[in-house]
């Protein structure tokens, strides 16, 4: 049910699409400087599994490979509540079985109620590989949604819709860029669902554009998209909402496993949110989106018969 709002949110426009083109510099500087702190996913690493007599405290495990200088170890639990998995990074110098298998032997020496399962060693080829899939992933994404919303739009909201989408993907890689936050495989996820995410809020905005522009005869596209944009403003801001409230209950108690997962999707409905109302909006108009744009072709029957 749409809500009557009659709010102008287009009134600093221009100063957030400013804004925004300033952040999308700085988390280019970003990646490109700072870049993104890859995960054993895409480094490579040494994995551990483990089990115990009794159930397993996963957070006395960390403070154990903490002590031992192995402070962004990932441990999860794997099956049951007994059994989980230790994931180190490898060390330059050390060969990766001998490293395994000598932290063990120290991790007993605190826990000796723990038994070795299995080592296994994921080389940097295997990593790097994986990170080249993943980036060929996010692009085949956004090239497919260019398509989308090519032929279902008109070309100027297209093309805004797609830019607004790389706006929300760059700024969330932004961030962990900035706080060197860990980016592994669940990030990458997480990123290819806010891609369908966004693009699905971008979707709702422009069908209600193109549907007032056909339907209202008011002459100003600024009003007229305004007028869209306070039409879904109460779904928007449900939807969005409602999905934060599930993702911070999985970032404050899923654990460390989620924790890349929720954080990613948590800054991207935020900020896929803002790119919905102001990017696309505001970038269709400085093509020169108007009425025009969305006028369907009148159909002429012809008479055949002699």
């Amino acid at each position: 049910m749409d809500i009557n709002i009659n709010i102008n949110m287009l009134r600093f426009r221009k100063q957030f699409f400013a804004t925004s083109i300033v952040l999308m510099i700085v988390c280019l500087v970003l990646l490109f400087s700072r870049g993104l702190n890859f995960g054993m996913d895409f480094t490579g690493g040494t994995t551990l599994q483990v089990t115990s007599t009794d159930s397993l405290d996963l957070s006395e495990l960390r403070d154990a490979l903490a002590q031992k200088g192995f402070d962004d170890a990932q441990v999860q639990n794997f099956g049951a509540s007994s059994d989980a998995v230790i994931r180190i990074q490898p060390k330059e110098g050390e060969n990766p079985e001998q490293l395994g298998h000598s932290l063990f032997g120290e991790l007993q020496q605190v826990m000796p109620e723990l038994s070795l399962q299995s080592i296994e060693f994921v080389g940097p080829e295997v990593g790097n590989e994986m990170l080249d899939k993943s980036g060929l992933a996010l692009f085949v994404a956004l090239g497919m949604m260019l398509l989308y919303v090519w032929f279902r739009f008109s070309q100027k909201l297209g093309i805004a819709s797609v830019f607004a989408l790389f706006h929300t993907v760059l700024i969330t890689l932004g961030f962990f860029s900035f706080f060197q936050w860990q980016f592994d495989l669940n990030v990458v996820a997480a990123i290819l669902a806010l891609i369908g995410y966004a693009i699905n809020d971008s979707i709702v905005i422009a069908d209600y554009v193109r549907d007032e522009f056909r339907t209202s005869r008011e002459s100003d596209p600024v009003k007229v998209v305004n007028r869209a944009i306070c039409l879904t403003l109460g779904r928007t801001i449900n939807t969005a909402s409602t999905t934060l409230v599930v993702l911070l209950v999985l970032l404050f108690l899923g654990g460390p496993a989620l924790q890349g997962f929720s954080l990613a999707l948590s800054i991207g409905i935020i900020v896929g949110t803002y790119s919905s109302i102001f990017i696309v909006c505001h970038l269709a108009l400085v093509m020169g989106m108007t009425r025009q744009d969305f006028i369907l072709p009148e159909v002429r029957e012809v008479n055949d018969m002699p």
